[in-house]
């Protein structure tokens, strides 16, 4: 497992409108047109984050459940819905591997980039905005 996904505080209050960055971070893919409009919430320091690891934004009573945050050894960071879209196992606790974590229930691939499960399989797990600024990570949760 990729260590530890102890559940981050749901932030009280939404910091706020940032302009999004063209990068989450260097060497990241850019963020999607609908982040434009979207409300940044600050949500950790990166150093929160183990490198190749997660952390999960705890959403109690949400209808969609948690979000994990997850750290790519190459210092990328995505936002996806804690839940498979196989089973519904805790993707947070998965292995991280590259951009994709594997399930820790059946092992199926998800794509962190996308939240699309690799071929052979089929599904997709929703995918949030992030953006890495001086060292501080916020996630478009709308």
């Amino acid at each position: 497992m990729s260590g530890s996904s102890s559940p981050l505080p749901w932030p009280t209050e939404m910091s706020a409108t940032i302009t999004p960055l063209i990068r989450v971070a260097d060497g990241a893919s850019p963020l999607p047109p609908s982040a434009s409009n979207a409300t940044f919430i600050e949500i950790c320091a990166l150093a929160d984050i183990p490198l190749a690891g997660a952390r999960v934004i705890a959403r109690p009573g949400h209808p969609n459940g948690d979000v994990a945050l997850f750290r790519c050894a190459e210092e990328r960071v995505f936002a996806i819905i804690d839940r498979c879209p196989h089973k519904g196992g805790p993707l947070s606790q998965g292995i991280v591997y590259g951009d994709r974590v594997a399930c820790p229930l059946h092992n199926w691939s998800i794509a962190l980039i996308d939240g699309e499960a690799v071929a052979p399989d089929v599904g997709c797990a929703q995918t949030f905005a992030v953006r890495v600024e001086d060292g501080t990570v916020f996630v478009a949760l709308d």
